[in-house]
């Protein structure tokens, strides 16, 4: 399960599917990916609980 207190980068190299979904939310995951995804969607100004609810389905998807 993906929390808010994972960093982007780990988040991606787990589940390299995820980055189309910090792409639909705009949330920096190239370049700036060292920080936790609740920090970087707060900057962001994205719905944290919306955009946990559409990594951990992507995530879940993957590992099936």
């Amino acid at each position: 399960m993906i929390t808010k207190t994972m960093i982007i980068n780990d988040v991606i190299k787990k589940y390299p599917k995820t980055i189309s979904v910090f792409s639909k939310f705009k949330v920096d995951s190239c370049c700036g990916g060292g920080a936790s995804i609740e920090k970087t969607a707060a900057m962001s100004g994205v719905d944290i609980d919306a955009l946990l609810a559409a990594l951990n389905k992507v995530a879940l998807e993957t590992s099936k």
